[in-house]
């Protein structure tokens, strides 16, 4: 089985800040020290081209994990726990951080993520609201988070050459759809050479997505940019014939 579970450290906090719409921003950090949060709404906000930093999604649209030692056994333990809001990325939470756990749902607290209150920011924020399929791993090994272009609307992240843009098509969560989320991400880390993006699209949910992209079995990984659209169908763990796909075969 390829998996990219090796690439990651024994012991690291893992913290991840989705959008309303579904985009992701996350950080591996081994060395437990950063403030990440702020760091990752900062970044944010350059990405989306915000009026500010959008601290109000904390602790709201964030994950957290964290593998720590024990100092009585020994022994390496996890925590996992995600808010309400986005507890049900699980599948996606388990891929980028190298894991095959069930997350637990934060407490909830009083006076955090109202949703009345924070569709207050909407008008201000609409960006957070729209879905421009990014995954962003940010390096933790920097001091300082670096720049990243702004999201132009008239040049949205699929009209970039040298960018990636995938679609997975599963049904339902399993243990299966998360197998499949570590492969592909190990594989890409490794073999294909260029940024890129992938949306796990629910088809038990989305069925609309499902149809606009002509999808009628599942697993399928829909290649939308660069183009010619391309697809895979079923046999996702075929790494030629996934490589070929993606046209990254002269990349290895």
């Amino acid at each position: 089985m390829i998996t990219d579970k090796l690439s990651k450290p024994q012991l690291f906090k893992g913290i991840a800040l989705f959008t309303p719409g579904g985009d992701l921003i996350y950080c591996i950090d081994p060395n437990k020290q950063g403030r990440w949060h702020l760091h990752l709404c900062a970044v944010l906000q350059e990405i989306l081209d915000l009026p500010e930093p959008p601290h109000f999604l904390v602790p709201c649209y964030t994950a957290t994990i964290d593998h720590w030692l024990d100092p009585q056994t020994h022994q390496v333990r996890t925590f996992a726990e995600a808010y309400p809001a986005v507890i049900r990325h699980q599948a996606v939470l388990n891929a980028i951080f190298g894991t095959e756990l069930v997350w637990q749902t934060a407490p909830w607290q009083e006076g955090l993520c109202d949703r009345m209150v924070l569709s207050t920011y909407r008008s201000t924020f609409p960006q957070l609201w729209e879905d421009h399929d990014l995954i962003v791993d940010l390096d933790c090994s920097q001091s300082k988070p670096k720049y990243y272009p702004p999201v132009i609307p008239t040049q949205k992240l699929q009209l970039q050459a040298e960018c990636y843009v995938l679609r997975l098509f599963v049904a339902g969560h399993s243990a299966n759809t998360e197998r499949i989320l570590q492969n592909l991400h190990g594989l890409l880390e490794r073999s294909l050479g260029y940024p890129y993006t992938m949306k796990v699209i629910d088809v038990l949910t989305n069925p609309e997505q499902a149809e606009i992209d002509q999808v009628s079995a599942t697993p399928t990984l829909v290649k939308v940019w660069p183009q010619p659209i391309r697809r895979i169908v079923g046999d996702i763990d075929n790494v030629d014939k996934l490589l070929q796909m993606l046209g990254a075969t002269e990349k290895i």
